[in-house]
């Protein structure tokens, strides 16, 4: 891909009071797509309050492409029900990153995002030096459904052949 600006890698951490799709439960996982792009974490069986703890890695051409979100819960002999969903930007994390910043003592704050109508932030998301790194953490609410949230946190992965920020 000669447009490629780099890899993103979200750490999909947990879900939390996510909506009840069973009897008594849900089996659920989550999809990430940006643009043609789609991944997805395994399964997490008869559990609301999940925790995934996986890195899914999406490749970054267009900064401004939306990232969306979307949890399900994985049924045996129907379709999927849908968890809920939610969509996040790129766009202030890749401002940060163009900064080209180092040396900062380990969790030092750069910026913080607010939660507002245009974004699925359920609190404050911090862009945060961590361990020689960028990274933002982000804890998402969840829409059309009636209850959930999911945190991730982002990271950038730089790529020598890519053309890069």
């Amino acid at each position: 891909m000669e447009n490629m600006m780099g890899l993103l890698r979200i750490h999909i951490q947990r879900g939390v009071n996510l909506a009840v799709r069973d009897m008594r439960s849900s089996d659920p996982y989550v999809v990430i797509k940006m643009g043609k792009q789609k991944v997805k974490t395994r399964v997490v069986k008869k559990n609301v309050n999940p925790e995934w703890n996986e890195d899914l890695t999406l490749t970054v051409a267009d900064p401004n492409l939306p990232i969306r979100v979307c949890v399900y819960d994985r049924d045996t002999f129907s379709f999927d029900d849908k968890m809920g969903d939610a969509e996040f930007e790129i766009a202030t994390f890749i401002k940060v990153l163009k900064m080209r910043l180092e040396g900062l003592p380990d969790g030092t704050i750069i910026t913080k995002v607010q939660p507002n109508r245009q974004n699925c932030l359920a609190e404050e998301s911090y862009i945060v030096w961590s361990k020689g790194k960028l990274v933002q953490n982000m804890v998402l609410r969840l829409r059309n459904v009636e209850c959930g949230e999911v945190e991730l946190q982002l990271q950038w992965i730089d790529v020598p052949t890519s053309k890069g920020l």
